[in-house]
Formats: C-alpha cells, structure tokens, sequence
C-alpha cells in the first residue's frame, strides 16, 4: 500500500482495495496474555450491545458472515481479532451497557476491555459505535470518559443511519459533534453510517486506511 497521492484524496481508493483484500478472523481473546503481539496497528470497534459492530465489520469488508451477528445483545464476548491483509487489526470487542450473561463473565468482559484499552501501544484508535436513531446515551458517555482517561484516540460511528429521517441527520451529527467538543481524546469528525444500505462504508474504509499510513 503506498501513500503517493494519485489525486486530492487518495484514501478512498486505498481503503477500498484494502478492504477488498484478504480480511480472516485471526483469534478471539478473553485475557490479555492471549493477544496477538503488538506488530501493526490495531482498530478497535467498541459500542453498546447490538449497536452493529459485527454487523459494520461484515460491510466493510463485503462478506455477510464474517463477523457473527445476533440480536441477541452481549454475544461478542472476547475480543475478536481480524487481519485486515496484513497490515491491520480489526478488533471487535465486547458490547457494553447490556447482556444477556452472568454478573461475574460481563464484569470480566469489562475488565479486559478496559485493560486492553489503557495498555495497548498498538490501539491506534477505537471507533466508538453509537446508534444514531438516539444519539450518545449516559453509558455511551461513561465509556468516553474512560478512552478520555486513558488518553486513546476515538472516533465517533454513528450507525443505523438509514433509520434517522434526512431531516434530522445534519442535526444528529452536529449534536454529537457539539458533546465532543470538550472531550481531549476525541477525533473531531463523526462518520455516519448504515450496513445495511452502504451509507458512509467508503468513508469508514478511507478513514481507516489515513489512520493505517498515518502509524506506518
């Protein structure tokens, strides 16, 4: 992958080869003494239970089941890795603010993630799953101020964007936007996406593929 400009935005293009090359679960890890080593960037997607993660995984990368969905919240239950050709990690970790599990495995889930977050030098940016029909909920905000804390960059998804009248969507980004402002580790742009339209996918894959030039 190469970084000389073939125009005014060469990343679009980039991140849609990328993304149409090889992506293959690699491992899932419930502690962290089984992650992969450190050797290439890692994305993660973080979000609360059955915001999309897997589902936004899947359009990505074109593949319909890649990444397992369920509308059963709290299934992703490990942090599931995926070599994204080589030169990436796609990281898809557990949901948040729900699940249909034991106290003692989600406060465990909660523990790795937070962990995971606040010590991995390879985690060049979690992109936070918000679905957009409601916008940043209490427990969304909870979670942002813990990437906050421990200084990690993220950036705002807002999903299932199709659901959200044209109406309301220039609105919808510009509140999220406006409670970000005073947030110190938030990425100042906020892509707006649906799986299952492809609304914003592009986006998200250039996004992705700026941030994987940037750590190289």
């Amino acid at each position: 992958m190469t970084d000389t400009p073939t125009e005014d935005d060469p990343f679009p293009e980039i991140g849609r080869k990328l993304f149409a090359g090889p992506c293959d679960f690699v491992m899932g890890a419930a502690r962290l003494e089984q992650l992969p080593a450190m050797d290439r960037p890692e994305i993660a997607l973080a979000g609360r239970s059955n915001v999309g993660k897997s589902s936004l995984v899947n359009a990505l990368t074109g593949r319909k089941t890649l990444a397992k969905t369920s509308n059963t919240p709290g299934r992703t239950q490990q942090l599931n890795y995926f070599d994204l050709g080589g030169q990436a990690y796609i990281v898809d970790m557990p949901g948040y603010g729900y699940a249909q599990a034991p106290v003692e495995q989600v406060r465990a889930w909660t523990g790795l993630v937070k962990a995971y977050l606040r010590g991995r030098a390879s985690l060049a940016r979690v992109l936070v799953l918000i679905d957009g029909r409601h916008g940043l909920k209490t427990v969304d905000e909870d979670v942002l101020g813990v990437l906050d804390q421990a200084a990690t960059s993220y950036q705002i998804v807002l999903t299932k964007f199709d659901h959200v009248p044209k109406g309301e969507r220039e609105g919808r980004i510009a509140d999220t936007l406006k409670a970000l402002s005073r947030r110190p580790a938030a990425y100042p742009e906020v892509l707006a996406t649906s799986s299952r339209e492809g609304l914003g996918v592009p986006e998200t894959r250039a996004a992705i593929a700026r941030l994987i030039s940037e750590r190289r």
